[in-house]
């Protein structure tokens, strides 16, 4: 069952540059959130408008009114649910398509056959949504994947962690 691992590793590069793109958004999201009351607040405060020029506390004040504008456009929030629930379902992917390599494929072949069949029905759904992670992300995942941030302990040569170093036997 080549082909469910070979799945299996695209949805955890998929997933693992949804993830960090996800938490860029999501910071992003709260910048945008958070910068007009920022905004706001220092228009408003006797401090700015003594220190600064009335120009730039009314600059000040025209970005905090456009700042949510310009959020609602991007339709942020709509981005941040829609990297949470395809990221999740790549996740989902990768897990299902290991299991149908290393479990399901060692009985029948005809119902390993039918569950490849489905897991990639469900494929070609979540790609339905063409999400594409930007480019810059492919170097954070592989940062982390080939650093061995999604390897188990349990699918390594015996006397192995994931951090690659030899572990010892416990003392006794």
């Amino acid at each position: 069952m080549k082909e469910a691992l070979r799945q299996s590793e695209s949805c955890l590069w998929t997933s693992t540059m949804l993830y960090i793109w996800l938490r860029r958004v999501r910071w992003q999201h709260k910048a945008i959130t958070l910068a007009p009351i920022v905004l706001t607040a220092l228009a408003g405060a006797a401090f700015a408008k003594a220190w600064l020029p009335a120009v730039a506390v009314a600059v000040i004040a025209f970005l905090a009114t456009l700042i949510p504008s310009i959020s609602e456009a991007l339709d942020i929030q709509t981005h941040v649910e829609e990297l949470k629930r395809t990221a999740a379902e790549y996740k989902a992917l990768q897990d299902r398509f290991r299991r149908l390599a290393r479990i399901t494929a060692l009985g029948e072949v005809d119902k390993a056959e039918e569950v490849l069949a489905e897991l990639m029905d469900r494929m070609d759904a979540v790609r339905g949504g063409s999400i594409t992670p930007p480019d810059r992300y492919r170097e954070d995942a592989k940062k982390q994947i080939e650093g061995g941030n999604y390897d188990f302990a349990v699918d390594l040569p015996t006397g192995e962690t994931p951090s690659g170093k030899r572990s010892e036997p416990p003392k006794v």
